[in-house]
């Protein structure tokens, strides 16, 4: 990748989530002091041109760094760096130690299946499968947008995956898990941080938007690894829970 002129940056090639590409730049940039806290970012067509890339790739990026609390977008102000460490999104204040451990191992169980499911979805999909994913997708951010906890929709976006399988294995065995899969459904309504639900959802959004990507692009492998990325994301978070 050859760097841009202007803004220190690598323009992006065409290999793997584009959006990807730009965060990781971003974020190396934020939480290294290069981009330091109280200074603002370049206008949404700098980043365009530095990066190479279109404006939904930067918008897409800008969201998720707002979801990991490292900057925040006002009108007529732009994008500033808030802070250079990152503030994890959590759905909850607390949750049980059996609670953990149930949402822990299915998402064991789940880390065996989807992202393999995902790279048939990219392999073997149709135009029906391709709507389908849209359509769920949008439902989710539709819900996201509604303030709720997007629990169903969570789930039908994944199940929508695993039909465009085309493999009735895989969809039987994920119909007898039903949203009980999404660790959200598990939480108390009692233990649900609201705020921390907008926030972690809006990187909900993201990683499925990436996974949608690459499955419409018939990317297999790219869409195994956001998948599994997606997936170790949550193992890894309520994991903590259970640590601390």
């Amino acid at each position: 990748m050859a760097k841009s002129s202007s803004w220190d940056v690598k323009r992006v090639n065409r290999e793997g989530s584009l959006s990807q590409a730009v965060v990781e730049q971003l974020e190396r940039r934020i939480t290294s002091g290069d981009t330091p806290v109280g200074s603002k970012l370049p206008t949404e067509s700098e980043l365009c041109e530095a990066f190479g890339v279109s404006r939904t790739v930067v918008r897409e990026a800008i969201t998720y760094l707002k979801s990991l609390g490292l900057v925040e977008t006002r009108r007529g102000v732009g994008t500033t760096v808030i802070r250079n460490d990152k503030a994890e999104p959590r759905p909850a204040v607390h949750i049980s130690p059996q609670t953990i451990e149930d949402i822990l191992q299915v998402l064991e169980l789940r880390l065996t299946l989807e992202p393999a499911a995902a790279e048939l979805a990219a392999l073997r999909h149709d135009d029906k499968d391709r709507k389908l994913l849209e359509t769920r997708h949008a439902e989710f951010v539709q819900a996201q947008a509604a303030k709720s906890q997007a629990r169903r929709e969570d789930f039908a976006f994944h199940h929508a995956i695993i039909k465009a399988t085309h493999n009735v294995c895989f969809e039987r065995l994920y119909e007898s898990l039903s949203a009980s899969v999404i660790p959200r459904a598990k939480l108390l309504s009692a233990d649900i941080d609201p705020r921390g639900t907008a926030r972690y959802l809006e990187l909900v959004h993201e990683e499925h938007a990436r996974i949608l990507t690459a499955i419409i692009e018939r990317d297999g492998p790219s869409a195994r690894e956001a998948m599994q990325q997606h997936l170790e994301r949550s193992r890894d978070m309520y994991a903590r829970y259970r640590d601390a």
